[in-house]
Order: structure tokens, then sequence, then C-alpha cells
């Protein structure tokens, strides 16, 4: 489905409610140019998950990782790899990344996944992109 988001609230209303579609196990790939939301859409993703934190882009760390309240043993992973060459699959191993896919006690956020080559089959992809008078069009797969 396509959605049309016209402010910073409608972006993370959208991630809260792509939230409530989780369990559990989800790899979820964001793809899209800088400014398009990325960021935004996984700390509505993050609230919908009743995450408190103030949800910031790790691209300087690379990974953050925020403990789901009322559900236990369930962490939020939000990845941001912009800083990293293409072929980081080498950096991303190192923090432990591929052992989380698909466990059922981790949902993995990536922002620029197209900077690594190892990509599980099961992996969601939303792709992201910046308008005119800054709205942004948001596509995921499936329904809401």
């Amino acid at each position: 489905m396509e959605f049309i988001t016209k402010s910073t609230k409608e972006t993370q209303d959208l991630g809260k409610k792509f939230a409530a579609t989780l369990k559990g196990g989800e790899v979820i790939l964001l793809q899209g140019d800088l400014g398009s939301g990325k960021t935004t859409f996984v700390q509505g993703v993050a609230q919908g998950l009743g995450v408190s934190r103030v949800i910031t882009s790790p691209t300087f760390i690379l990974m953050r990782t925020y403990s789901i309240p009322h559900a236990t043993d369930l962490s939020l992973y939000h990845l941001d790899l912009y800083r990293l060459e293409h072929g980081a699959d080498r950096e991303i191993e190192a923090l432990g990344v591929f052992d989380l896919w698909g466990k059922p006690d981790a949902i993995v956020c990536i922002e620029w996944p197209e900077r690594i080559k190892k990509i599980p089959s099961h992996a969601i992809r939303i792709t992201f992109s910046l308008e005119e008078n800054d709205h942004h069009t948001i596509s995921i797969p499936g329904t809401l």
C-alpha cells in the first residue's frame, strides 16, 4: 500500500499503525533518500511498541537497542548504515545483527539496507520518497 504523509506526526502515526502488525522476528528495510522520513517512521514504530525513550538516528554509532515495555524479552534494534560503504556486511556481522534476524525476541529496523548484501528473504521492504511541499510517499507491502 502507498501512503502520503504531510507532517512528522502523520509519518509517526503511520509507524505506530505499522507497529501494531509486528510480533517479533521481523527485519524491516527502510529505503529512501536523506530526509524522506525513515527515522521519523521508526520513531512512530517505537511509540507504537510502547518505547518512551527519545528515538534518534544511530548514524554515528550504527545501532541503538530499545527494550519494549510490557513485552518479555522483546527489543527493537534500529540501525542506520548511511556512513558505511557498500558491502559493509563484515561490520554488521561484528555487531551481531545477522544473529538477530528471525529471532522472536527481536524487531530489526535498518535504514540504508542497500549498504549490505546479506538480506534475509523474510525482510519487509518499505520505501520512502520526499515529494513537493515536504510530503512523503511511503510504500509498505501488504495492508495495515
